[in-house]
């Protein structure tokens, strides 16, 4: 009995088959690999695309925020609370909440809003201005 026969005998014809056309022995193991690899591939794609919007949104309230911070430092210099209020409720993002103080010649405004409606946990925007207190006549 030759080696081929042996083989045949002990495992069947399928032993000798060998890998099928356009098959490498190596890749009889990886049906499917490339499928696993674009999904992978794919969701990290996503998780960076959502996490620049994420980043661009959160410049954007920054760039509002300070906006309504120097508004408002400027009307509450000028005595007008009410006004730096109803500035930060027209020029920030949505939630923004003022905060006035100062001492002497200077009124500062801070403004605060969490990043993205509060879907970033733990990431605040703020916003600083001063403005000179405007003497009163």
């Amino acid at each position: 009995m030759d080696c081929e026969a042996a083989v045949l005998a002990e495992r069947g014809p399928e032993a000798l088959s060998g890998p099928g056309p356009g098959e490498n022995a190596d890749d009889a193991g990886d049906a499917g690999g490339v499928t696993v690899e674009a999904a992978m591939a794919l969701a990290v794609l996503a998780v960076v695309l959502v996490a620049c919007l994420a980043g661009v949104a959160c410049v954007i309230a920054q760039s509002r925020c300070a906006d309504a911070a120097r508004e408002a430092a400027r009307l509450a210099g000028r005595g007008d609370s009410a006004g730096a209020s109803a500035a930060v409720a027209v020029l920030a993002p949505a939630g923004a909440a003022l905060s006035l103080g100062g001492d002497g010649d200077l009124v500062s405004a801070t403004v605060t809003v969490q990043a993205i409606g509060g879907l970033l946990p733990g990431v605040t925007i703020r916003a600083s201005a001063k403005a000179a207190r405007e003497p009163e006549s």
